[in-house]
């Protein structure tokens, strides 16, 4: 069979972005060649997101643009995976018919059979109960810089948050063997990566699962054991999991990033409850000085959502004032959608959507004081910044991050003195605080 040429969309999470590397990685190794620009390629595979309505919404617009590209005689087949597919089943077949393949989140580890077998006139459609769960050696191509690499420690979520669609779209929690992790880690290091960021769910619930009855704090150990990791992030950790074990480490561990992503949602107890969000022996106030009073400082970065059903004035309040007493170094703030098929989507009280639009301004009015509050404490201080090499604003600057500040979401470093290589740890004198990022020279 000759080589067929491959244009890949990953879209969604970085969860979503390693699925897309392994299916590149699956295909690499077979009779296809993987290609940078739609123009190029014979075959476009789409790696879709439905976590909430407006990921739905990217999705069918970027579906429906290579679409066109096909209709133009661009590409020659179009082919959909990921949570989309799961979440909407065979209706897509009717209302997609231009797409010549469909895969849902179990079933990715068959592109390669599905591509190779396009000539069929049945347009393939693989969906079931997710439960594949890759390893080491499912073929990865990687497609972050060669110093930073996702782990994904494992798949699905058993939680049962009332708002949210994944447990259905990804299945139930299972953890990889940390035998499985500790190799393709070390692959991974002796490649070039300095920066593993450890990615789930629900990191912290890691291990829980399997019969050896590991910890993600014995698997953080095991990592540490790599000499050429410079940096290990731990993302995605739910807030009644946090342990003094895992805080420990981070406070002990220069190599473990001094960071933590913990994802509250909200503060107030009626809100949590309808949230399904599980209640643990300390408040959200008492977690945040808990890490607050570490003798190493850790930055914190949170999720909340406004708009819940049932979210009153005194209830947004307040979450407003916790936010304001927390001081998160990050915060990411959305509105709730009552996705189809979640309780959540059935509650009454629901909040105005003006008003729910204004409290989630307030909230991200009050992070930008926070965060140029925090930012400014940086200024006269020199930080290890990893550089990623020339910013998109002009080829004059440098840019990069710190060790609190995880890749594509938080903010960065731009360098205006010195110079560096790409996938560098160099020291960066901080000389100006911006709202959403930091200024300063190499020394």
């Amino acid at each position: 069979m000759p080589r067929r040429s491959v244009y890949f969309v990953s879209l969604g999470c970085p969860k979503n972005l390693v699925d897309t590397e392994f299916m590149l990685g699956l295909l690499s190794r077979e009779c296809f060649t993987i290609v940078s620009e739609v123009g190029k390629a014979q075959v476009a595979v789409i790696n879709t997101c439905a976590f909430i309505r407006p990921a739905v919404e990217e999705s069918i617009d970027v579906i429906l643009e290579l679409v066109e590209h096909k209709k133009r005689g661009h590409l020659e087949r179009l082919y959909v995976t990921g949570c989309f597919v799961q979440r909407y089943g065979a209706k897509l077949r009717r209302e997609l018919p231009e797409v010549d393949g469909w895969l849902g989140t179990g079933e990715f580890h068959r592109i390669a059979d599905i591509l190779k077998h396009e000539k069929s006139n049945a347009v393939p459609f693989q969906i079931g109960r997710p439960l594949y769960l890759a390893d080491h050696e499912t073929p990865r191509f990687r497609t972050t810089p060669f110093y930073t690499a996702y782990l994904k420690i494992a798949e699905g979520c058993s939680n049962r948050c009332s708002y949210c669609t994944i447990p259905t779209l990804r299945g139930p929690y299972r953890s990889r063997s940390m035998d499985s992790l500790m190799i393709e880690a070390q692959r991974m290091a002796e490649k070039g990566v300095k920066e593993l960021n450890l990615i789930a769910q629900d990191t912290t619930l890691y291990g829980r699962d399997l019969e050896e009855s590991v910890t993600i704090e014995d698997l953080l150990e095991k990592l540490l054991e790599i000499e050429e990791l410079q940096w290990i992030r731990i993302l995605y950790s739910y807030p009644t999991r946090i342990s003094e074990r895992l805080l420990k480490l981070i406070a002990q561990e220069e190599r473990i990033c001094p960071y933590l992503d913990i994802p509250l949602q909200h503060v107030n107890e009626n809100i949590l409850k309808f949230m399904g969000r599980s209640a643990g022996m300390e408040t959200p106030r008492q977690l945040i000085q808990r890490v607050r009073s570490l003798s190493r400082k850790l930055s914190l970065r949170t999720t909340i959502m406004v708009g819940f059903p049932g979210e009153t004035d005194a209830a947004f309040e307040e979450l407003y004032q916790f936010i304001r007493m927390a001081e998160f170094d990050y915060l990411g703030t959305f509105i709730f959608s009552p996705e189809k098929g979640t309780p959540a989507a059935r509650l009454g009280s629901v909040v105005d959507a003006e008003v729910a639009l204004r409290r989630r301004d307030d909230i991200m009015a009050l992070q930008s004081q926070i965060s140029m509050k925090r930012n400014g404490a940086m200024v006269g201080k020199v930080l290890p910044v990893l550089i990623e090499g020339l910013s998109p604003q002009t080829d004059l600057l440098l840019k990069g991050r710190t060790a609190d500040m995880a890749p594509d979401v938080d903010i960065e470093v731009l360098i205006n003195k010195g110079d560096a290589q790409k996938g560098e740890i160099v020291p960066v004198l901080i000389k100006e605080a911006h709202a959403y990022e930091l200024v300063g020279e190499i020394v």
